[in-house]
């Protein structure tokens, strides 16, 4: 069983509807109980740091991310759920993090040249810097797609993959059984597909 939680932050429809085409089965729910039962967990957020975060603790959630993560149980996190398993946030002031992977989220604006548009919206090929069993089935050159305007900095050996606009921003990190992904797995098309279904088999070991 993959459980998304649910704490009122991120695009669950699309997400549950691509775990459901590849064959997982699926539940999205903010159930404490449920979540720390599930083989797989997925951690999903769109938005604001320091409201995520804030969402997160007042559901009393993180705790349970928190639990299951040193039991062992894989965990993934997308855009902005990635980001909550960094360390500390500096999106419009200081956020405290999960602190599951080393690292701290900052502004792509002070990376990237200044005529790059932000948000970062589109396609780009994942540079893998380190192999994971989640990019099994991914080859040079297959793209993803972002949306975001912050970026995972100072991950040292968590950072699993990169993407090139204007600098090299982190693309996917990854420490013990828990991983994540800046991109959005579920509206990378085929590609996307591949990594999620690399996630559901993987059983938390690298």
């Amino acid at each position: 069983m993959i459980a998304i939680i649910d704490y009122g932050v991120g695009n669950l429809f699309s997400l549950s509807h691509s775990l459901t085409h590849i064959g997982a089965e699926v539940v999205v729910t903010g159930d404490d109980a449920a979540i720390r039962r599930a083989d797989h967990v997925i951690l999903p957020g769109v938005g604001a740091f320091g409201d995520a975060a804030a969402k997160l603790r007042a559901t009393g959630l993180d705790g349970a991310v928190k639990a299951i993560a040193a039991r062992g149980t894989p965990i993934m996190g997308i855009c902005l759920g990635m980001q909550l398993l960094l360390q500390k946030s500096y999106e419009f002031g200081e956020h405290e993090g999960l602190g599951l992977i080393p690292g701290e989220v900052q502004p792509i604006a002070e990376v990237i040249p200044p005529d790059y548009k932000i948000p970062h919206i589109g396609w780009n090929a994942l540079e893998i810097a380190r192999p994971h069993p989640i990019f099994r089935d991914i080859r040079p050159g297959d793209c993803v797609y972002f949306v975001h305007s912050f970026y995972g900095a100072g991950c040292g050996t968590a950072l699993l993959a990169t993407a090139e606009y204007g600098a090299h921003l982190t693309a996917a990190v990854g420490r013990g059984n828990v991983v994540g992904c800046q991109f959005h797995p579920e509206k990378s098309g085929d590609v996307g597909l591949k990594i999620l279904k690399a996630f559901c088999e993987w059983e938390g070991t690298t």
